[in-house]
């Protein structure tokens, strides 16, 4: 078991991610949104969607420096453990809580809206759950792990993370994890695996050509050509 969770099970979510990205690239591209229901409800939406994306913003840098910064460069820059400890212990669970607030609101908007509840497919109820599922199982790690310097993930989770990358994972790293941190881990890879086939694939978009295009030209109109204009016979000239 500890070979397929940590050895197979995480190249298995990489593959069902790719190919999931791959095929609604090619074959769904029309899918490819956040099927956003703001025309059914906005007033909450404009509340709770920022809050969820900023959290989880916040909780998805965490991780990466959490997991693939190591421990030597953070000492260099005169963080000590303890120091390390409370920073992510305050910053995660304020980013967390972030989160599982916006995700709230999302959730409760999705219930209690007749329209966009009658808009809610199974597709999306499981992509909630994981995801809820996931951020708190953090938080729920995290918190369980608080005295002294908390759980140093830094020496077992973080190189096995990075061990990946060089298809040759360390297993043996994750046997002694707390139970909570590897629920967590496996829960993070199953909500990975799903991202493709869900309203998460908009992550992978980034507007990158409002870079390169044209500006929008916006021109004021002279007040006394509103309304109605009379019918002119043959072709108008652009620009008129």
């Amino acid at each position: 078991m500890t070979v397929f969770l940590w050895g197979v099970l995480p190249y298995a979510a990489f593959v069902l991610l790719v190919a999931g990205l791959v095929w609604r690239h090619r074959y769904d591209r029309f899918g490819w949104t956040t099927r956003s229901s703001q025309v059914y409800e906005s007033k909450l939406l404009n509340i709770a969607s920022p809050v969820f994306h900023y959290g989880i913003l916040f909780v998805l840098v965490g991780h990466l420096i959490g997991l693939f910064v190591p421990e030597t460069w953070t000492d260099a820059l005169g963080l000590g453990e303890h120091a390390y400890h409370l920073l992510s212990l305050y910053s995660g669970t304020a980013a967390g809580a972030l989160a599982v607030a916006g995700i709230a609101m999302l959730i409760y908007r999705r219930r209690t809206n007749a329209p966009v509840f009658r808009a809610t497919t199974a597709n999306d109820k499981l992509m909630y759950l994981v995801l809820f599922a996931s951020i708190v199982l953090g938080m729920v790690a995290k918190l369980a792990h608080t005295s002294g310097n908390g759980y140093d993930y830094r020496h077992t989770i973080a190189p096995w993370s990075r061990s990946l990358f060089t298809l040759r994972p360390d297993t043996a790293l994750m046997e002694g994890v707390p139970v909570l941190y590897q629920v967590h881990a496996v829960v993070g890879m199953v909500l990975i695996a799903l991202m493709p086939y869900t309203r998460l694939v908009h992550m992978f978009s980034a507007p990158v050509q409002y870079l390169l295009r044209p500006y929008v030209v916006y021109r004021s109109r002279d007040p006394r050509q509103l309304g109605p204009r009379p019918d002119r016979p043959g072709w108008e000239r652009a620009g008129l």
